[in-house]
């Protein structure tokens, strides 16, 4: 094991996390629902123009 993958985990396991600039919990979860069925309906609407189905 290397020391930072030692460090690491000890600072998981102590719960002293720090934020890496992911996603924030605390944003509007209906944006990113609205967002990810979005995607997926215009996916779904290439994918059947294309005759890939």
């Amino acid at each position: 094991m290397t020391a930072t993958s030692a460090t690491a985990g000890r600072l998981q396991a102590g719960r002293l996390q720090t934020r890496t600039g992911g996603p924030k919990d605390d944003g509007p979860k209906i944006l990113e629902h609205l967002a990810g069925w979005t995607l997926v309906v215009v996916l779904a609407m290439l994918v059947t123009q294309l005759g890939m189905i």
